[in-house]
């Protein structure tokens, strides 16, 4: 089995548009959202159709030395993605922000998701950031997340419950380059 991550640009980008109602699907399951009026999984009914939902998404496209849109490709085949921002879209002190994560269903579980996840962590040194649902129902993430940042870090990184931008979350730090101390600012 072949895994590659590929840096989309606003030619490509569209299969990460086509796979992102499968990644707000599977965090209904974490959080018991539904979907809004409309049958779309956002947090406004504002958002009508999935062209709606693209449009806000361009984003990742607009800003090519900031924001960094991966495609998982398993065989050559879409598979999942990675969405990776750096400055300003980080806190002080981070380099990297994991900003979304998602592997198709039918391929978790094979080590695709750790192997994309490690190829990601050696495109980009620096002081790294990601956050995690903290809830029950996200126990297979957590430990997910646990246990692929501690096989790269050699057990190195650092992990706290605190709130976000994006409220109440486990957050994960580490550095994968030369520096020697975590950021002290707290998100």
């Amino acid at each position: 089995m072949k895994i590659e991550i590929q840096l989309t640009d606003k030619n490509n980008g569209y299969v990460i548009k086509n796979l992102y109602p499968l990644y707000l699907y599977d965090l209904s399951g974490h959080y018991g959202n539904l979907p809004n009026v409309h049958g779309i999984y956002e947090d406004s009914d504002d958002f009508r159709t999935l062209i709606d939902q693209y449009e806000v998404q361009n984003i990742w496209w607009e800003k090519p030395d900031i924001l960094f849109p991966y495609s998982i490709l398993v065989d050559g085949i879409p598979a999942g993605f990675i969405l990776i921002a750096s400055p300003p879209h980080c806190n002080k002190g981070i380099d990297y922000f994991l900003n979304e994560f998602f592997l198709v269903q039918s391929l978790r579980g094979r080590g695709i998701a750790e192997h994309a996840a490690n190829m990601i962590f050696e495109q980009f040194k620096g002081n790294w950031e990601l956050f995690t649902n903290p809830l029950e129902k996200n126990i297979v993430g957590q430990k997910f997340w646990r246990k692929t940042i501690s096989n790269y870090t050699s057990g190195d990184y650092s992990e706290e419950y605190g709130e976000t931008f994006n409220g109440y979350q486990l957050i994960f730090r580490f550095i994968n380059s030369e520096n020697t101390a975590y950021p002290n600012d707290s998100v």
